[in-house]
């Protein structure tokens, strides 16, 4: 929705997408706690290549409190990678 609202309001400016051989879809996330001690709660982001262009990106804070910076982590890559698929 992002991107969408990007290109109406910017009439004459697009997205650049380089031609490549391949389709390649790569995927990134990382969480963090950032301090934020009250709630426990981390905060977890993510963007996604195809064919070496940014199609996709995303911050939010997560619904659930994790027991540890890998459990929140593993939460985030596992929405996501159901998402890719």
């Amino acid at each position: 929705m992002r991107v969408l609202r990007y290109l109406k309001s910017s009439p004459g400016r697009g997205i650049i997408f380089s031609k490549n051989d391949h389709l390649n879809i790569i995927g990134y996330t990382d969480a963090y706690l950032n301090g934020n001690l009250i709630d426990k709660k981390f905060t977890s982001g993510y963007f996604t290549f195809v064919a070496g262009n940014l199609v996709t990106w995303k911050s939010k804070k997560q619904n659930v409190v994790a027991l540890s910076s890998a459990e929140a982590e593993f939460r985030w890559m596992t929405k996501r990678l159901c998402e890719i698929l």
